[in-house]
């Protein structure tokens, strides 16, 4: 496994390439790979372990009882999945993850990480404290998406994330993670309305985009 890979990801964030290594063992690591559309936990089983991205990415789905389904999130490279559900014992997933292309998953045993070793050694200890604001950053995630689904209207929803993703990448023109099925199904809003209204919103000048590449054009307002 790429130790120094590891090393640059929140987990691992502060632990040494020679620590992480034995880390590993101590946290039962394996790895598997998976391809585009791939199921790689299903709703409705308990799980054990927790997930984090080696290569490619995932998106986690909520499916509904008609046959809809909704993306609740998006995991990407160096980024964590399913430890909240790792964590209780038997508890049963609400919603798939599935790779979004083809991906290297490195999977840890969850109560492995809770508890720490009998030497109490300082790695073991930070790794706990990395989880705990891998947890807190996730809530706020959580909080944000609450926010652009918020709005009864579909373009402000629209804004509301485009403003957001400006923010993260500190520039107007950004690239997202997902495809416009992806996006609709993020923000639970229908896929055609969505794309008509993207399309309203480059005519009129608000945006520029290419696939999932767009930019934020500032409105002269007058005075």
């Amino acid at each position: 496994m790429n130790t120094f890979f590891l090393s640059k990801t929140p987990l691992f964030l502060g632990i040494r390439e020679d620590e992480i290594a034995e880390l590993l063992l101590c946290l039962g690591a394996y790895e598997r790979k998976f391809q585009k559309g791939d199921v790689i936990f299903r709703a409705g089983s308990p799980v054990t372990d927790m997930g984090l991205v080696v290569h490619g990415s995932v998106n986690i789905v909520v499916n509904l009882y008609w046959g809809n389904s909704i993306i609740f999130g998006h995991v990407g490279k160096g980024e964590v999945f399913a430890e909240n559900y790792a964590a209780i014992p038997g508890k049963e997933l609400l919603c798939d993850v599935v790779a979004c292309e083809t991906t290297t998953i490195i999977f840890l045993k969850m109560q492995s990480i809770m508890t720490t070793c009998r030497k109490g050694c300082a790695y073991h200890n930070r790794i706990i404290q990395n989880m705990l604001r891998i947890s807190a950053q996730k809530n706020l995630n959580m909080s944000s998406r609450m926010m652009h689904t918020a709005s009864k209207s579909l373009r402000e929803r629209l804004l509301s994330y485009f403003s957001e993703q400006a923010l993260e990448h500190g520039s107007a023109h950004f690239t997202i993670p997902f495809n416009r099925q992806q996006l609709a199904d993020y923000l639970a809003v229908n896929r055609s309305a969505m794309s008509n209204e993207l399309s309203k919103m480059q005519a009129e000048g608000l945006i520029a985009y290419r696939k999932n590449e767009f930019l934020l054009k500032e409105v002269a307002h007058d005075e």
